[in-house]
């Protein structure tokens, strides 16, 4: 079998595992037992669990950044950025498990800077909302829109780990597509509101 079947077939079995059984289960002895390969076999593909968990990574933001360029547009930037919102909500609670592996390869890297394709498949996501946020306040200064958009991604990324565990219901039954709409709507309103102002 060849380096890049090999690469691919370990990736597959990985993620199968962290779907079915959790961030927790996924360690290169049971990555060994699941897919037949040695433990030095799957280190001499890798070097290590954290290179494998980063191109995991890499895989679900490329898997979302393709869910979300599928989202239609319409002539409503405003619905077109609920329906965005929706989606992206929706990819996380059925992906909760890769999102969960995601969200916290960020607090692990503390201190140390993100890759340049890290970034970049960031970048697909977050330019959607960019364009998005243009199109509700068209007169924002570039900067600003760029500020604004990051204010608002960062937001949701952080909200996203809620998303991933049952946490919310122990004090409160708001349904989570609910609680990020409003979150979201209430954000794009002040921006509109501080533009008038202007």
């Amino acid at each position: 079998m060849e380096k890049d079947d090999i690469q691919s077939l370990l990736l597959k079995i990985g993620r199968r595992i962290v779907q079915e059984k959790g961030t927790e289960a996924l360690t290169v002895r049971k990555l060994s037992e699941a897919s037949g390969c040695s433990v030095g076999a799957i280190y001499n593909q890798f070097s290590n669990m954290e290179n494998f968990i980063v191109i995991e990574n890499y895989m679900t933001l490329d898997a979302l950044g393709k869910k979300l360029a599928a989202v239609p547009q319409t002539q409503n930037p405003y619905f077109d950025m609920n329906n965005l919102l929706n989606t992206f909500v929706d990819f996380v609670i059925r992906n909760k498990n890769l999102w969960y592996m995601l969200y916290h390869f960020h607090l692990r890297k503390e201190g140390h800077a993100y890759s340049f394709f890290y970034l970049r498949k960031v970048a697909v996501i977050t330019r959607r909302l960019s364009h998005l946020i243009w199109r509700i306040v068209p007169n924002m200064e570039r900067p600003e829109r760029i500020l604004s958009t990051q204010v608002l991604w960062l937001t949701l990324f952080g909200l996203s780990s809620f998303l991933t565990k049952d946490i919310l219901d122990s004090f409160s039954k708001i349904n989570r597509q609910t609680l990020c709409q409003i979150l979201l709507n209430t954000y794009i309103a002040g921006l509109t509101v501080l533009e008038k102002k202007e």
